[in-house]
């Protein structure tokens, strides 16, 4: 085999579908919220009317909206989690190199530019 055939048959076995996951998965965010601040309207509109009491609606929707923060926050974590992962990675790790840097910068030796 040579090269061409072995970069034709590395291309063939990547997941293609990992980028469309990806992109549904931050997609989903929005679509999260949306659903659920409606369900918190719609369970709301169901308490008033099972109980002719009108401020249960406005129970239903405070809890959408809170779902709907709880559904931001979860996926704020899970992408810090992702950044602080790629932080301890060498190859992007830019701020310990510019500390590095500012030591050596101190001695008033060559500098590395």
């Amino acid at each position: 085999m040579d090269k061409n055939e072995t970069k034709v048959q590395e291309e063939e076995h990547k997941p293609r579908i990992k980028p469309i996951i990806e992109a549904a998965d931050s997609l989903s965010l929005g679509i999260s919220m949306v659903v659920a601040v409606l369900m918190g309207v719609g369970i709301g509109y169901l308490l008033r009317s099972l109980t002719g009491i009108g401020w249960l609606f406005w129970i239903g929707v405070a809890l959408g909206i809170a779902a709907a923060i709880l559904n931001v926050y979860k996926a704020y974590s899970k992408q810090y989690k992702v950044f602080q992962e790629l932080a301890k990675e060498p190859r992007y790790a830019i701020k310990r190199q510019l500390e590095e840097d500012a030591e050596d910068d101190e001695d008033y030796g060559e500098k590395k530019y």
